[in-house]
């Protein structure tokens, strides 16, 4: 099982080393009741494929989204979801805190 931050790393590491693109997204600040801490992190490969999680299912989905778009076009993004937010209630986010989670793509191992 994958379950800790070295194994996501190795995984997603596969991916690239196969030829895949691949996106980290690790949450990197969290305000009030949030479903996963800040450091959680969630890998992300081209075709949709993830490990990991980032908020325990609620705004995956979103975030896979916006990973996949990052992997594209290699510009990192942070993205913010929160109680307040129209579209945190749309992908699920109703417990009532707010997460900040950065989305980066990973590159090849000696790749600037």
């Amino acid at each position: 099982m994958l379950d800790r931050d070295e194994d996501l790393l190795q995984a997603a590491e596969g991916w690239v080393g196969a030829g895949h693109g691949a996106a980290l997204a690790t949450v990197v600040q969290t305000w009030g009741s949030a479903p996963r801490p800040a450091g959680s992190s969630l890998v992300i490969k081209d075709d949709g494929a993830f490990l990991g999680s980032v908020s325990g299912g609620c705004v995956e989905g979103a975030v896979i989204t916006e990973a996949l778009d990052v992997i594209e076009s290699g510009t990192a993004k942070l993205l913010e979801f929160g109680v307040a937010d129209e579209t945190a209630w749309k992908v699920g986010l109703s417990c009532g805190g707010t997460i900040r989670v950065f989305v980066e793509k990973i590159e090849a191992k000696g790749r600037s």
